[in-house]
């Protein structure tokens, strides 16, 4: 089992780290063991970090397990922009919540909580326009590794400043997150599983519902990984009446069957020609959950006339995508999709319903189960297209399942 954080002193803590930087921390911090991505390209290692306590609208948050996302492949390669580090990693999660800061009713000590990594200010011209994931205030200080005040509550052993990943940095024994944050669940669902509805659950799914799907539906979804195989659960509890799942790898088709799919395709260049004749000359709806030009490009070719393909899949900085411009005139539509695309407060309650429920399985999309020390090798194992999501079980006793 993970070693437990240490409460420091005031004083021990100032003692610690640089002039100045003490200035910048209010009260006690947190000694604890975390995931830190020191520079773009190189390995993420286990240090031990500083976490100072929760501010005004703050939690403080103890982690119990976390997702290994894609998206966190994408900033360990330094892929999704400059300055990006130092950082602990980290955006999918779930734990308990250990203290709150000044004026935070939303959540109370002892609540389970799924973290949010667009804290919505609820103010911006996005958040008033109904759509909180676009929110400018936390898009922009997500890119800077910040929380909502500007500021961060992370340093290293040596007083250092450390970025918040996607602002949560939950590949860690504890986080401090905006409290919008942080997403009250009910205490039935294990955290283990819990850890996968703040990202890949509410991305897959949410997708799903932003293409209002009819039921009857046909569907193609390219990228059977730990978002892919939610939008194909997606699709089925909206009711599809074909599910394609394309991918290389033969074990994600085979989960993507227990998942829901009614047929599987092996991802290649002909299979846009094989989903074409599976489905009688096109779906109406695709899913693109790899995040790559080619695979893109395959969404639309797949469509029927009138159809529409939904971009889920994150691409690196600078990437395009060309589309033969005169099948326009056939009304095709290709769009996007972030972070489901709505409400994330409002969306996981539907979801979380769900899975009480027993109509969605939380748990049967972890192929691995790994600790701290093993965030690495699920990194490389994203990278090389293996597996469908690992588990990070940061602490066995609140997570409810053995590392």
């Amino acid at each position: 089992m993970p070693a437990q954080a240490t409460e420091l002193s005031a004083g021990a803590m100032a003692g610690a780290v640089p002039s100045g930087v003490a200035d910048e921390v209010a009260g006690a911090a947190l000694q604890m063991r975390a995931v830190v991505l020191r520079s773009p390209g190189q390995p993420v290692a286990v240090e031990t970090v500083l976490l100072s306590p929760p501010r005004r609208g703050e939690v403080l948050v103890r982690v119990a397990a976390a997702g290994v996302c894609h998206s966190d492949v994408h900033l360990a390669d330094g892929l999704l922009g400059e300055g990006r580090c130092p950082m602990v990693l980290g955006h999918e999660g779930a734990g308990v919540v250990e203290a709150v800061g000044e004026g935070v009713s939303e959540v109370a000590v002892g609540d389970h909580v799924a973290f949010c990594f667009v804290p919505s200010c609820g103010f911006c011209g996005a958040c008033r326009a109904g759509r909180r994931t676009l929110c400018e205030t936390a898009g922009r200080l997500g890119v800077a590794g910040v929380l909502m005040d500007g500021t961060s509550r992370l340093r290293g052993g040596d007083g250092s400043v450390l970025q918040h990943g996607l602002m949560v940095a939950c590949f860690a024994e504890y986080a401090v997150v905006p409290a919008a944050g942080a997403v009250p669940l009910p205490a039935s669902i294990p955290l283990w599983q819990a850890a996968l509805l703040g990202c890949g659950v509410v991305t897959g799914v949410g997708a799903v519902n932003r293409a209002s799907l009819r039921v009857g539906a046909t569907v193609c979804v390219i990228g059977c990984g730990g978002v892919g195989l939610q939008v194909i659960a997606g699709a089925r509890l909206a009711g599809a009446g074909m599910v394609v799942a394309v991918d290389v790898d033969p074990a994600k088709l085979e989960l993507a069957l227990r998942r829901g799919a009614t047929h599987a395709v092996r991802g290649g260049a002909d299979a846009a020609s094989e989903v074409m004749v599976l489905s009688g000359g096109g779906v109406e709806h695709a899913f693109e959950v790899v995040g790559r030009p080619e695979t893109m490009r395959q969404a639309w070719d797949v469509l029927r006339p009138g159809g529409t393909a939904t971009v889920v899949g994150l691409t690196p900085i600078g990437v395009e995508v060309s589309l033969p411009a005169i099948e326009f005139l056939s009304e095709k539509t290709i769009t996007g999709s972030y972070y489901g695309s709505e409400d994330v407060h409002a969306s996981l309650g539907r979801i979380v319903q769900l899975v009480v429920d027993g109509r969605l399985d939380l748990g049967e999309v972890v192929s691995d189960l790994i600790g701290l020390d093993g965030v690495e090798g699920a990194l490389d194992r994203l990278r090389r297209g293996e597996g469908a999501r690992s588990v990070v079980v940061i602490d066995e006793s609140l997570a409810g399942v053995a590392a």
